[in-house]
C-alpha cells in the first residue's frame, strides 16, 4: 500500500518531529519499506495500490504506556468526598481507594469485566492508540489477579490493539494482610508471579512504592522474583512522598518509573544512569489536585526520555483520553507539545522495552495514525477534539 500526498512526523531523535512535506510512504504486510518525498519514489513502487491522504499528517499510532484499564465499578461517590475535603490517603485508609474497586473487580466474571474494559479500550482506539499497557492489581489475591491478566490478553484478540501485560498485586495491602504486608508479599504476590508467568501472562512486573502501598524492602523482594525469572521492572514511584523507590528501580536497571511528582536531583541521576523512561501522569496529578509537579527541567538536563501516559484507573485519573494527557502534560507540567508526542510514541514504546514502534523508520511496524491537522503541536493544543481520521495497526487500516 502506498501512502502519498502526506506530512509526515517521524518522531526520530531529530528535532522539530522528524517533519518531512509532500511526502509518501510505501507499507508492505506489517512494516514501513520505504519513506520519502513523494518525488523521490522508486518505479518498483508506482504500481501499488494507493491512497492519497490530501496532505494530513501522519504519526506513529499513539502509545499509553500506562494503564489500569481492566476494573470492575467506578469512584463516583469517592470523587464527591475528595471534593468534600477528604484526602486520597484518608479514603485509602477507610477501605476506600483501591480495596473498593478490588471489591468490585472481584465480584465480576471474567466475561463481564471484559466487556466492562472494551468499552474504555475502544475509546483510546479511536483517538489513535494502537499499543497499550495494562497493569493487573485490583484482585490483591491470586485468583483475580490472574483473571484480569487473562481479560488483557483477551482484549488483543478482541481488538486490533498491541497489549502490554504488567503484573502488579503489589498495589495494596488486602484486609486479610493488614498488619502483615511482608507476608503478603511473600505468601501471595510472588507465588502467583510465578503462576502468571508460567501461564505466558506477564510482560513486566510493577509494584506501588509509597506510605499507602509498599516500602522499598518488600518491593525489592517482588523484584528479586521478577529477576529471577527474566522479566523486567517498572515502579510506581514518589507520586505523594520521598520513598526512595525511584533509586531502587534504578538499581534494577527499570524501564520506567512513573509518577515521579518528588523526584530529587539525587533520584534523577541514578535514573539517567539506569538508563530508565520517565513516566509522568498529569492525569493524577490533576485529579488528585496535587501542586508538586515533577522536576521536568531537572528530567530535561539529565535527557531522561519523559513519557506520558493516561493511568487510566477509576480513582486516581479516571481519564480514557490520551490526547487529554498530552494537553495536560504541556499546561500542568510544562512540556513541549514536540516533548508530549514524543512521550506518547517513541519515549513511550521504550518505556514498554518496545523497538520495533514509536517512530516512522523503514523496517519498523507500519502502526500509524493519521489526523486532520496541519501541524503536529495541534494534538497537544486542543482539548475535547479528536481529529483522527484513520488508524492503521501492522499495516492495515
Amino acid at each position: 500500500m502506498l501512502y502519498k500526498n502526506i506530512t509526515l512526523a517521524t518522531m526520530t531523535e531529530e528535532p522539530s518531529y522528524g517533519l518531512l512535506e509532500k511526502a509518501a510512504m510505501v507499507i508492505d504486510d506489517q512494516y514501513i519499506v520505504w519513506i520519502g518525498p513523494l518525488t523521490d519514489l522508486p518505479k518498483k513502487f508506482h504500481c501499488h495500490e494507493a491512497y492519497d491522504c490530501e496532505g494530513r499528517l501522519v504519526t506513529p499510532g499513539l502509545i499509553d504506556c500506562h494503564t489500569h484499564i481492566v476494573y470492575g465499578g467506578n469512584r463516583a461517590r469517592e470523587f464527591e468526598q475528595r471534593l468534600n475535603g477528604a484526602s486520597y490517603e484518608e479514603i485509602a485508609k477507610a477501605g476506600g481507594g483501591i480495596l473498593s474497586t478490588v471489591r468490585d473487580t472481584r465480584a465480576l466474571s471474567e466475561d463481564a469485566l471484559l466487556q466492562q474494559s472494551l468499552v474504555r479500550v475502544d475509546g483510546l482506539i479511536q483517538e489513535g492508540v494502537t499499543t497499550l499497557e495494562i497493569k493487573s492489581g485490583y484482585g490483591l489475591e491470586c485468583e483475580t489477579e490472574l483473571k484480569m491478566l487473562r481479560v488483557a490478553e483477551k482484549i488483543s484478540h478482541k481488538r486490533p490493539l498491541n497489549i502490554q501485560k504488567t503484573y502488579l498485586a503489589a498495589h495494596a495491602l488486602p484486609p486479610d494482610y493488614q498488619g502483615r504486608s511482608e507476608d503478603y508479599i511473600t505468601e501471595m504476590v510472588v507465588p502467583c508471579l510465578h503462576k502468571a508467568h508460567e501461564q505466558g501472562l506477564v510482560d513486566a512486573v510493577d509494584g506501588f512504592c509509597e506510605t499507602i502501598g509498599f516500602t522499598p524492602a518488600q518491593i525489592e523482594t517482588v523484584f528479586r522474583a521478577a529477576q529471577d525469572l527474566g522479566l523486567p521492572v517498572k515502579l510506581h514511584s514518589e507520586q505523594l512522598s520521598a520513598m526512595g523507590g525511584a533509586a531502587l528501580a534504578a538499581r534494577f536497571k527499570a524501564m520506567s518509573v512513573e509518577h515521579l511528582e518528588y523526584l530529587t536531583q539525587a533520584d534523577i541521576e541514578k535514573l539517567a544512569q539506569a538508563k530508565s523512561v520517565a513516566v509522568l501522569l498529569p492525569g493524577a496529578f490533576y485529579a488528585l489536585g496535587e501542586t508538586q509537579a515533577p522536576p521536568i527541567e531537572g528530567l530535561r538536563k539529565a535527557q531522561i526520555p519523559m513519557a506520558l501516559a493516561t493511568d487510566c484507573n477509576p480513582g486516581s485519573s479516571p481519564m480514557n483520553s490520551l490526547l487529554l494527557a498530552m494537553n495536560m502534560g504541556c499546561v500542568l507540567f510544562g512540556l513541549t507539545p514536540e516533548e508530549a508526542l514524543a512521550g506518547v510514541t517513541r519515549h513511550a514504546a521504550r518505556a514498554l522495552g518496545l523497538s520495533d514502534r514509536g517512530q516512522i523508520k523503514v523496517g519498523l511496524r507500519a502502526d500509524l495514525a493519521l489526523w486532520n491537522v496541519d501541524h503536529p503541536a495541534e494534538l497537544a493544543y486542543r482539548f475535547g477534539f479528536n481529529p483522527l481520521h484513520r488508524r492503521i495497526f501492522g499495516g492495515a487500516p
